[in-house]
């Protein structure tokens, strides 16, 4: 499976990616866009999870995503931001437009040197890139074993970080974590894995053994064991960037 297949796979899920995928901590907007800025603009937004932190941060929000049922939910979780079909490689807005581009969740998908390239021509010079991710926090076993059996082929660690090194016309600022912790029941729980990319693209059979493997996990584990509420630890990753 290509990694334009897995990314193509999420394009039909909107409204489940919207309701059950984790949403993302304030403390990482205001690492990003610690003080108002005239433009923000949120790349490969999906749904908005990250688009809706920036909306009190910028005068104007755009959000760019390739993804028509993606943006259809943005537009109505998030009516402040100007919502535009568009992708990393060809951003819909002019030279020097915006003075903030966030990614979330979505950078490892990307043509990493030509995104970098259309990223820094719609940057005012010196403008700011942030790009953040949500992972399993590694104190959390039965969330890692989950992990472990929703991606197989990646083991403890997804590698979606491994994209946020140096990037071309860009000059690193700072690496931060936060860590934050979410409150959703288990069968919330059993959906979100759902709405991952090796999922969507399975076969049904292979789908109904890896939920019957998460459960399975949550049936033994102490902390989830008969409990119909989890407490889910998480830890988000923040790279910022100036552009040179």
């Amino acid at each position: 499976m290509t990694a334009d297949a897995l990314a193509r796979s999420f394009e039909s899920i909107g409204d489940d990616y919207d309701r059950y995928r984790p949403g993302f901590p304030d403390e990482a907007a205001q690492i990003i866009v610690p003080v108002r800025v005239a433009t923000a603009l949120d790349l490969g937004a999906g749904t908005g999870k990250f688009t809706i932190l920036l909306v009190d941060r910028a005068d104007r929000v755009i959000a760019v995503e390739p993804s028509r049922p993606m943006l259809d939910v943005l537009r109505a979780r998030s009516p402040r931001a100007e919502a535009l079909i568009g992708s990393a490689e060809r951003i819909p807005v002019p030279e020097g437009a915006v003075d903030v581009v966030t990614v979330a969740q979505a950078f490892h998908w990307f043509d990493r040197e030509a995104a970098s390239a259309e990223i820094a021509r719609i940057l005012v010079p010196g403008g700011v890139l942030g790009l953040l991710w949500n992972r399993s926090d590694p104190s959390c076993a039965w969330d890692r074993a989950s992990h472990r059996i929703a991606h197989p082929a990646v083991g403890d660690s997804d590698g979606t970080t491994d994209s946020a090194t140096e990037l071309p016309g860009f000059v690193p600022v700072s690496r931060e974590q936060v860590r934050w912790t979410e409150t959703l029941t288990r069968e919330h729980y059993l959906r979100r894995w759902t709405t991952i990319s090796s999922f969507l693209v399975a076969e049904a059979s292979e789908r109904a053994r890896m939920t019957a493997e998460i459960k399975a996990v949550l049936d033994a584990d102490p902390d989830t064991r008969g409990r119909a509420e989890l407490v889910l630890p998480q830890v988000t990753d923040v790279f910022v960037y100036r552009r040179a």
